[in-house]
């Protein structure tokens, strides 16, 4: 089957740490993410919420294709583009706001991204939380139309309007090595469910990693699993993304 591969990274290749600063990739994913990469000529890329940068920074030293902050910005075969902060002023205000009004919260996390900002309460209390995940409400709404709140896993981002995964997995399927290609993408949380939702009008084959109700039609139980295919898929087992266990 020629597949083009799209992999979400937190929750599917990685485990959810309590920071992002703090996930761990496992010894040996990279050079399995690379040989599989060659196996399919190419057609594999990383599509996250993440700048391409970061993500760099965790599959060091590989450099692979990447959509990241939810598509915002995306780079195949080498060249970069998108994801300027300084094309979001209305956002960067909004950033200021939100790590003023967070500081009294214990434990609240506002991750700047440039191009979009998230706000973590994964390791506050519920009042906290409770505030945190007001406070990112707040703030898209002031933002209006030109960007939207994604809630996540204790998670609340605000993104530009026009970025999906749906869209990048889209974009890249314009051009090679990833044109004429069936999709096939792994996520796991709720923000990956329109990308679900477009892969399946696409004729592709979406996955959910973990639990949750899906549109996708296929599931594998953790990122522990994700990696053991995409390991057996580089070493040269069948690829067949049919085969695995319906969501």
């Amino acid at each position: 089957m020629d597949i083009a591969l799209f992999l979400d990274f937190d929750g599917t290749l990685a485990e959810i740490a309590p920071r992002p600063d703090a996930v761990q990739v496992e010894p040996g994913l990279v050079a399995d993410l690379e040989r599989l990469r060659d196996r399919l000529g190419g057609a594999l890329a990383i599509v996250t919420g993440r700048p391409v940068s970061v993500i760099d920074g965790f599959l060091a030293p590989a450099r692979l294709d990447a959509a990241g902050l939810h598509g915002v910005e995306r780079r195949v075969g080498g060249a970069l583009s998108g994801g300027g902060a300084e094309d979001h002023p209305a956002l960067r205000r909004q950033v200021e706001r939100l790590h003023a009004e967070s500081r009294p919260l214990a434990d609240v996390l506002i991750e700047d991204k440039g191009a979009s900002v998230a706000v973590h309460w994964r390791l506050a209390n519920a009042e906290d939380a409770a505030r945190a995940e007001a406070l990112v409400k707040d703030a898209a709404e002031a933002l209006g139309s030109a960007y939207r709140l994604q809630l996540g896993k204790a998670v609340g981002e605000i993104v530009p309007a026009q970025a999906t995964k749906a869209h990048a997995i889209r974009a890249f399927l314009e051009q090679p090595p990833y044109a004429g290609r069936r999709p096939v993408f792994f996520g796991d949380d709720r923000t990956d469910e329109i990308a679900f939702a477009s892969v399946n009008e696409d004729g592709g084959i979406a996955v959910r990693v973990g639990d949750g109700d899906t549109v996708a039609s296929r599931r594998l139980p953790d990122p522990a699993a994700v990696r053991a295919l995409v390991r057996m898929w580089a070493e040269g087992g069948r690829i067949d993304p049919e085969a695995l266990p319906p969501a």
